[in-house]
């Protein structure tokens, strides 16, 4: 199969070109070198290259300008960028153009067979393509998206982009907007979507918990762990690994998992032995990373690895436009789910839902329709079964530029509010663990 790959070195230095050069000879590639751009671009012309290692900075044409230009040639050409750590914001900002890995100089043999491993995997992925896209085509929809507002059509522009790349996602948003359905729609249009697509609540375990679960483990390696386990990051091979709230892991875990994303190997917990992997990464969180990168609760060069391309939702209260669809949705939802013919929301209690801010996003009204379908005695939802929502206090804090402590401390307390004090409840509204929530009760001070 490597004779059938045809391989392209373009760097200044004569060392790197004959290097390269000699490795991929002895793994029985076809490889020619170019010194520049120019002279790259002129072999283009003549011939196609399957895969490009292209230096960024070389004396006349860059290698970002060569990118662009193999990219309009030649867009399923890959092209691997190698560069200097220094220069490694432009190699980010050359995967977001259409590169499809970067190498680090000084780079190992092994770091070259990784590259070449995902390239062909891509390759073999592509020649499948005809088949796949038939399969996608029957599921065109964004899964259980819903939404027509211009917002959320920016949103779906981006699906269908990013979904085309393996390039590693960053989801921001809001407790409640539906990050992991935004992470599930780009799996299901990718050309992984035959295999596994993995969620992970990071806010939701421990340390030393998801440690073990992403990276698996064998017998006797702690208490408890009575037999080998696979881990995670061994389970979703082929597939797709989603990081819910990724801004709550440790310095430690993001250290083991920008290891994972640079050398595509795993050891298990109590093994020495070294695990080939293979996934794309899709990572979510509410918080702000680069506040967090400033105060050194996360690490810059992790935050470059994981953000390559970033999709935020909008909150709910930005596009009230599609209170009503989705207000709809849940009803035949919850109607179908209790057996109760609900016919709709008249026109008071749907006027009172689009006007309402909505802290907890989707899933704040999903919970209140769910309410207020079981609790109704009409067939109809009217203002007196959704009154159980109150205008929440945040919002003067909002309009006065409180900070985000103090707005956090507020949602909080409302959630609590409106539901009792019922943890369980304010839980899965605000989209963390019943430990999470108990921890932030204790960091805000808060009573019942």
């Amino acid at each position: 199969m490597n004779q059938n790959m045809s391989i392209m070195v373009v760097d200044d230095e004569l060392v790197v070109r004959e290097s390269l050069y000699h490795w991929f000879d002895r793994e029985d590639y076809h490889v020619e070198t170019a010194s520049s751009g120019d002279e790259a671009l002129k072999k283009l012309m003549k011939s196609n290259f399957d895969v490009l290692f292209v230096d960024m900075k070389m004396p006349g044409m860059s290698g970002f300008e060569l990118l662009k230009k193999t990219k309009e040639l030649y867009p399923d050409a890959a092209v691997v960028i190698i560069t200097a750590y220094g220069s490694i914001d432009t190699a980010v900002k050359a995967m977001k153009a259409g590169a499809s890995d970067y190498l680090l100089k000084p780079f190992k043999p092994d770091q070259l067979s990784l590259v070449m491993e995902k390239v062909l995997r891509q390759k073999k992925m592509n020649d499948e393509y005809t088949y796949l896209k038939g399969q996608l085509s029957k599921n065109n929809r964004f899964n259980d998206i819903i939404g027509e507002s211009d917002a959320m059509k920016k949103v779906y522009s981006m699906i269908t982009e990013v979904a085309k790349t393996d390039a590693p996602i960053l989801i921001l948003g809001e407790t409640g907007t539906g990050k992991e359905l935004v992470a599930k729609a780009i799996h299901a249009k990718s050309l992984r979507c035959s295999f596994p697509f993995v969620p992970i609540n990071c806010g939701a375990l421990p340390d030393s918990l998801l440690e073990s679960e992403l990276f698996g483990y064998n017998k006797g390696a702690f208490t408890g762990a009575n037999q080998n386990r696979k881990g995670f990051l061994e389970v979703v091979s082929g597939g797709t690994l989603f990081l819910d709230e990724i801004g709550e892991i440790s310095q430690k875990m993001q250290v083991d998992l920008l290891r994972v994303l640079q050398d595509k190997k795993i050891t298990r917990l109590g093994d020495t032995r070294q695990i080939d992997i293979e996934f794309r990464l899709l990572s979510a969180t509410r918080q702000n990373l680069d506040e967090k990168i400033v105060s050194g609760d996360f690490r810059n060069d992790f935050f470059y690895r994981i953000n390559i391309i970033s999709i935020e939702i909008p909150p709910l209260r930005n596009r009230r436009e599609d209170i009503p669809l989705l207000a709809q949705h849940f009803l035949n939802k919850y109607s179908q789910e209790t057996t109760r013919k609900i016919e709709k929301i008249d026109r008071n209690a749907m006027k009172y839902l689009i006007d309402y801010d909505w802290p907890g996003n989707v899933r704040e009204l999903e919970n209140a329709i769910e309410r207020a379908v079981v609790l109704t005695k009409s067939k109809t939802i009217s203002l007196d079964d959704i009154n159980f929502l109150k205008p929440s206090s945040s919002n003067s804090l909002i309009s006065k530029n409180a900070s985000l402590k103090d707005m956090e401390r507020e949602h909080i307390k409302k959630i609590l509010e409106d539901n009792n004090w019922n943890i369980s409840n304010a839980a899965n509204i605000l989209g963390v663990s019943r430990s999470t929530l108990h921890r932030m009760i204790k960091r805000h001070h808060l009573r019942k």
